[in-house]
Formats: C-alpha cells, sequence, structure tokens
C-alpha cells in the first residue's frame, strides 16, 4: 500500500500568541503565517492585538504596526501604500489582495492573513516570484516596430488608444495569477493571467509592429490554452481589471488568423 504524506515541515502549527499592548481597549486580532527558512521549524500562525486607536485602517497599517510595536521579525513587502505597486499583496481573510488598500473593517472577525497562495515562500508574507517575472519576460513587453524610428514619438489615434483601458493597468501584483486553478497546476509552462493580459496589452497596441510574432509565442497547449475561464482572476484582480477577457481576446485573435 502506498502511504501519502506531506513533505517535511510543510503542516502548519500554532505559533505565539502576543497580548494586546498595555492599556489598549479597542483591538483587532491578526492570525499571520510565519515561516524562517533559517530554522528549520514548521510554518506557524502567529497571533497579534493590534490596538486601532494607535493604527491606520489598512490591513497593511497593521502589519506595519506589529513590525514597528511588537515584533520586528516580522517579514512583508511593501511600498507606495497606495495600490500602485502591487508589493503588498497577499492573501488576506481568504482573498488574494493589496494590504494597502484593504480596509480592516472589510473583514469580519480575526483576519487571518498569509502569503500569496500556491507559490514558494521565502519568508513569512513574502512569495518567490522569480518565475512570474521570467515569464513576464518571455513575453517581451514592450514596444518592437521595424519602421524608422519618428523624430517626435509614435502617433496613436484616440480610439486606438481607448483599446489600451482595462490592459495597460495592471500593477504585476499576481494576485490573479495565484487565484487561478491552472496556474496552481500547470504555473510551469502555463503564463498565467496577468502575464497573458500583458501579452494582450501589445497584442492590442496599434503601434506595435510584431503582433504576428506576439501571437506565434502564445501558439502552445500550455502557455495559453490551459485557461478555462473560471475566472477567480477576474475576481481576484484589486484593481478591477478582467484578465479572463484578455485571454479570451487573445484565443479569439488565434482563431480570426487561422480562418
Amino acid at each position: 500500500m502506498v502511504e501519502i504524506t506531506l513533505p517535511k515541515n510543510s503542516k502548519v502549527i500554532e505559533g505565539k500568541t502576543w497580548p494586546a499592548t498595555t492599556g489598549a481597549t479597542h483591538t483587532r486580532e491578526f492570525r499571520i503565517y510565519r515561516w524562517n527558512p533559517d530554522d528549520a521549524e514548521n510554518p506557524r500562525i502567529d497571533t497579534y492585538k493590534v490596538n486601532l486607536d494607535d493604527c491606520g485602517p489598512m490591513v497593511l497599517d497593521a502589519l506595519i504596526w506589529i513590525k514597528n510595536r511588537i515584533d520586528p521579525t516580522l517579514t512583508f513587502r511593501r511600498s507606495c501604500r497606495e495600490g500602485v505597486c502591487g508589493s503588498c499583496s497577499m492573501n488576506i481573510a481568504g482573498t488574494n489582495t493589496l494590504a494597502c488598500t484593504m480596509h480592516a473593517d472589510d473583514a469580519r472577525g480575526t483576519i487571518a492573513v498569509y502569503p500569496l497562495p500556491h507559490m514558494k515562500v521565502i519568508k513569512d508574507l513574502v512569495p518567490d516570484m522569480t518565475q512570474f517575472y521570467a515569464q513576464l519576460r518571455a513575453i517581451e513587453p514592450w514596444l518592437k516596430t521595424d519602421s524608422p524610428t519618428p523624430q517626435k514619438e509614435w502617433r496613436q489615434s484616440p480610439e486606438d488608444r481607448a483599446k489600451l483601458d482595462g490592459l495597460y493597468e495592471c500593477i504585476l501584483c499576481a494576485c490573479c495569477s495565484t487565484a487561478c486553478p491552472s496556474y496552481w497546476w500547470n504555473g510551469d509552462r502555463y503564463l498565467g493571467p496577468a502575464v497573458l493580459l500583458q501579452a494582450e496589452r501589445w497584442v492590442e497596441d496599434s503601434r506595435d509592429e510584431r503582433t504576428g510574432e506576439r501571437l506565434d509565442d502564445l501558439e502552445d497547449p500550455f502557455r495559453l490554452y490551459r485557461c478555462h475561464t473560471i475566472l477567480n482572476c477576474t475576481k481576484a484582480c484589486p484593481k478591477g481589471l478582467n484578465p479572463a477577457k484578455a485571454i479570451a481576446c487573445l484565443k479569439r485573435k488565434m482563431v480570426e488568423r487561422a480562418g
């Protein structure tokens, strides 16, 4: 009989509970995933009581408060604090989102905070984005032209510019890709919603002159066609974009040029 076991150190255990700070009367409980690759111990869930009277309203504010006031070893990424850079993407209250734009009041009860799912963890709430960025580089997300470079600019009509709305706003936070079951199962070959949305952005750009080449690169059973239109990506996007629609547009372009 085959015995199926979990990999070593994969079971998440109960960690330390940190009490509320002295004098705190208005608190909120946060349960946060912790893992340090240097101590060879299992991941754990630490519990913190955050003093809301001494903290900003967003989940990122709470994480910064915890790091500054309780536990300086807590590790996470953050930068702009305005929903622009995508650095603080994580799984909060069961949803992939940005900690800087997630209001603590939007979650009920105890707030659980985990790193983005189905990605290797570097430490605590920091996922390894190496493969994600490698896939982005693979689609060459920049303007490619064969015509001589104009003296001033590549001109584009307002109508053609409007076609990029809903595509260029992607901040590459990876919330959509890490919410996609197809990406969980085939992340080494399937490009995922975020990268395919970027691919559609450059295919749709009227100034780009390598559309055929870009579509050729996507013509693969895995790179594009592992999308099964589950729509988790669209639901998870913190910017309100629709990666599933972008992928459908790419598939339509494949059919149109083949016909």
